[in-house]
């Protein structure tokens, strides 16, 4: 889908949020911006904003690295499928998914039949220079980074690539992005 350089207006914007029926789900690598642009779509739409991590932590009482050292990734992933399908029981909202989330396939198909999701792709460099400035995330520890990176997103591009939606996030502003996002939502609803 090409998407024109313009920005929607404010009632363009009210008129779009008007018609979202249900949760608008980012998907997509780790360090792509879900969480940010996802806040600031929220924001934009008047719609409530959850980070699925956020709430795994919450329920868990315990970081997302943590619960990976402690029971390992098939029980972090299970517990992340649980989590999503409660939040995606509310109203519209826009929720940010882990980088993983949407590469299970129980996840995926609950996220395809009860949310709107939306790939966030972006290339491996800035993909590298964001996810080096924390180290905090498990699946990154050790190892090459740009090439963990590259392979991660090698191997779950055609899980992402399910999603109806496809926006790019480079290296400009966030805003850019959230543009791109509300044009493509409102060519695509």
């Amino acid at each position: 889908m090409t998407i024109d350089a313009r920005t929607l207006s404010d009632s363009e914007i009210r008129a779009l949020a008007a018609r979202i029926d249900r949760p608008i789900v980012l998907v997509g690598m780790m360090g792509v911006g879900k969480s940010t642009i996802g806040r600031k779509l929220a924001q934009l739409l008047a719609l409530p904003f959850a980070d699925a991590d956020d709430e795994i932590e919450e329920a868990a009482q315990m970081s997302v690295s943590e619960i990976f050292d402690s029971f390992g990734e098939p029980y972090f992933r299970d517990g992340e499928r649980r989590v999503i399908a409660r939040l995606l029981e509310n109203p519209p909202r826009v929720l940010a998914t882990g980088g993983g989330a949407f590469v299970q396939p129980d996840t995926r198909a609950m996220i395809l039949e009860r949310g709107l999701p939306i790939w966030l792709d972006c290339d491996v460099k800035t993909l590298v220079d964001r996810v080096s400035r924390r180290d905090h995330r498990p699946l990154l520890r050790g190892g090459d980074l740009p090439e963990t990176v590259a392979r991660l997103k090698a191997e779950r591009e055609p899980a992402y690539a399910e999603a109806p939606i496809r926006v790019t996030s480079d290296t400009g502003p966030h805003g850019e992005t959230v543009s791109r996002i509300l044009q493509a939502l409102d060519a695509w609803l």
